[in-house]
């Protein structure tokens, strides 16, 4: 049982959803498996902090903050569930995930709620929740970018959605999928959002490196309008190269032709 696999079970493993024989399994791959153990022992430690920390009652004068805070809440709830659209069925990880985000908000109003939303000790643990949820969130990704199922692949790229400002590790991990991952629906989607970062020096090399390297025309024709959008006159060289390959597609070199002057 690989890694990736024991990821995806572990909020089923830790509520005890699974069959007897999928939680066996589980059980013994993690006895021989300390990366696997280490990952099972930090659910542990952050379903715990949901199940112990206390619900405060909120006062009259705090009832409209936290109307407006539930509903914000509510709202974010929705984008959650939007991230899912299009994965198999069966999607255990996904349900999982959901619960950790309901949890999350949950907490976020008992402190809001309880009055202690100005106090520092509050912030501080507010803020600490938030990087634990984001922390979740990113390795999450990373896990499902190994995955050996296509979907996976993409629903872990729609994972930068969550991300305002991707870290360098992030960034890597997508474009190292849209360089070397064997799906073509895989290498376009992350594309596609690679470009909502641009003005990251490392992801406008990914993307000339791309261009260099890529075979599928529509592939090809998203990297080329990411850089012209970006104005990289780094991209010159390999534009040029692909208009003098003969296995070039005639509507690739056609927008090549069409977009080159404006970024020379």
């Amino acid at each position: 049982m690989k890694t990736a696999h024991i990821v995806d079970s572990i909020p089923e493993y830790l509520e005890g959803t699974l069959t007897k024989e999928e939680h066996t399994k589980i059980t013994q791959h993690i006895s021989q498996c300390k990366a696997c153990e280490q990952e099972v022992a930090d659910y542990k430690k952050l379903f715990k902090a949901f199940t112990e920390e206390p619900l405060k009652t909120p006062s009259d004068a705090l009832e409209k903050n936290f109307l407006q805070l539930l509903e914000e809440e509510k709202q974010n709830a929705v984008k959650v569930v939007s991230l899912h659209k299009g994965t198999t069925s069966g999607n255990h990880w996904g349900k999982g995930l959901l619960k950790i985000a309901a949890s999350i908000a949950l907490l976020v109003t008992a402190f809001t709620a309880g009055g202690y939303f100005k106090s520092q000790e509050t912030q501080a643990q507010l803020a600490q929740v938030e990087q634990e949820s984001l922390q979740l969130r990113k390795t999450t990704m990373m896990s499902l970018l190994e995955n050996q199922s296509a979907s996976k692949r993409i629903q872990a790229v729609s994972y930068i959605e969550d991300f305002k400002s991707p870290d360098d590790a992030v960034v890597a991990a997508l474009a190292d999928r849209m360089l070397h991952d064997e799906n073509t629906n895989v290498r376009l989607t992350a594309v596609d959002a690679l470009g909502k970062f641009g003005t990251s020096k490392l992801v406008k090399a990914a993307f000339v490196e791309a261009l260099g390297t890529e075979k599928d025309p529509s592939v090809q024709i998203a990297i080329i309008q990411n850089l012209v959008k970006l104005q990289e006159k780094n991209a010159v060289g390999p534009m040029k190269k692909l208009l003098e390959q003969e296995d070039t597609q005639p509507f690739v070199k056609e927008e090549i032709n069409n977009v080159l002057s404006e970024i020379i």
